[in-house]
């Protein structure tokens, strides 16, 4: 049976008004999110103080780093709080505490796997990516430190999604924004030195992330390990083919996505690398804040996935399309606001993080061009995390696919037919946003007026055997 506290909780997603509990929901979410902006931002800072072939070999590594971020906290994360969610929704509590033994084990492969990749396929990559020189020598001492730590990323982002997939945001944004102010501390000790402890470098930035993912990764197993929040994480449950499924069906899908999503970003940084180091450290920053829209629409979107998934495991369609959109305008406001700033206040921003006057310059022309159409990209982020409730996936891997193919066609006729300057890239860029934002908001538009998706689906018999 349910404790009142567990049953309160599942309650409140299933029956409390929509737009309250969402932002109750996001709102702890927003905080941390906010912190590792933030944390980000201080790292761009520090190793802004060690030149702009830094911040260059930086932005080189940065689309890899986040392709990892948004793959275990929004993509395979997304699909371990989905099931997480339908399986409390449809009552079946046991399937919900097997489903986070399998959560770990799913980490743990990944993240060995992403180690294996950066350390051997990086260098070729970053090369390809225009990178050479010292900016090469820097992007290497970075990417080698931080996935070197990448098992204790996927275990911290696996850990925190079993949580948010029971609605308990509290406990993951605690430890995350904590763990943020603990690495924006740590950095600069790392970087710099003190006393004792010797100057790393660059490699002393990505040194202080892999200290925040461990530490944070002990606690939040602890936690699940005393049975913090709705389920316990045991070892008392046998890996099953059907859990190992649930997850995936969902996870895999919000792979992909993040992959093709990172790889549109990669092609551009490509694209903009033809124009030198200067440009591509502007760019570099530019693309920071851009990537800043999709811990925003993160926020909601855990919360969204935990709302929509359990309200699609208890048979309420109707409100899950209400809740999807609910989240996403509260999202296209904030990303709109931060894009039209972006685009206002640009180079007073990037004066912070550099003098360079050509990085500056290519970082205020990237933010004129792309920041007006941020509200868009935020439409299409939040309805892709809806869409992880909902199980189905299929369509937003196709508008992210669009955007990836969009920015590699459009942008190679752009630099090597037309033979364009930086602003021509910049509008590619801004346009596959338009269309990514678009193409994941039609089919929401479709449930929105179809009273056919919100009939409740048949019952399907239920499972809860775990053990």
């Amino acid at each position: 049976m349910a404790s009142p506290d567990r049953a309160a909780r599942a309650r409140r997603l299933l029956e409390g008004p929509i737009l309250p509990t969402l932002l109750g929901l996001a709102a702890p979410n927003l905080a941390v999110m906010m912190a590792q902006t933030a944390a980000s931002f201080a790292e761009s800072w520090y190793v802004g103080r060690l030149g702009t072939e830094a911040l260059a070999g930086a932005a080189l590594v940065f689309p890899l780093v986040m392709l990892m971020q948004m793959m275990s906290a929004g993509g395979m994360g997304g699909g371990i709080s989905s099931a997480v969610a339908r399986a409390i929704g449809g009552g079946r509590h046991a399937d919900a505490e097997a489903l986070a033994l399998h959560a770990v084990v799913i980490a743990l492969a990944f993240g060995t796997a992403f180690t294996a990749a950066a350390l051997f396929g990086g260098p070729s990559l970053y090369r390809a990516m225009g990178g050479s020189g010292p900016v090469l020598d820097a992007a290497l001492a970075y990417s080698d430190t931080v996935f070197a730590g990448a098992i204790l990323l996927w275990l911290l982002n696996s850990l925190a999604n079993v949580l948010r997939g029971t609605g308990n945001m509290a406990l993951p944004a605690l430890v995350l924004t904590v763990g943020a102010g603990g690495m924006v501390a740590l950095a600069p000790v790392l970087m710099f030195g003190l006393g004792p402890i010797p100057a790393f470098g660059i490699a002393g930035a990505a040194g202080a992330l892999v200290i925040f993912y461990a530490v944070g990764s002990i606690v939040l197993l602890t936690g699940l390990v005393r049975g913090t929040g709705m389920i316990r994480l045991t070892l008392g449950h046998r890996l099953r083919g059907r859990h190992f499924a649930e997850i995936l069906r969902v996870g895999m899908f919000g792979v992909a996505s993040t992959v093709v999503s990172n790889l549109a970003v990669a092609v551009a940084t490509g694209f903009v690398g033809v124009y030198g180091a200067s440009a591509l450290a502007g760019y570099g920053l530019g693309a920071r804040l851009e990537y800043l829209q999709i811990p925003i629409a993160f926020s909601f979107g855990s919360a969204l996935v935990a709302m929509v998934g359990m309200n699609v495991g208890a048979g309420q369609r109707r409100r899950a399309v209400l809740a999807a959109w609910a989240g996403t305008l509260a999202v296209a406001a904030i990303t709109g606001l931060i894009g039209l700033a972006a685009a206002l206040f640009s180079r007073q921003w990037l004066g912070l993080f550099t003098v360079d006057a050509a990085a500056i310059e290519a970082g205020a022309l990237y933010f004129r061009t792309v920041g007006p159409v941020y509200g868009l990209f935020g439409i299409g982020m939040a309805l892709y995390f809806a869409a992880q409730g909902t199980g189905r996936m299929a369509l937003p891997l196709a508008a992210g696919t669009l955007r990836l193919a969009f920015v590699a066609i459009a942008g190679w006729l752009a630099v090597h037919l037309l033979g364009v300057g930086l602003d021509g890239i910049f509008m590619v860029v801004a346009l596959a946003l338009v269309l990514f934002g678009s193409a994941n908001a039609l089919p929401w538009l479709v449930r929105l007026v179809d009273p056919a998706w919100g009939a409740p689906p048949k019952p399907a018999p239920a499972q809860n055997t775990a053990r």
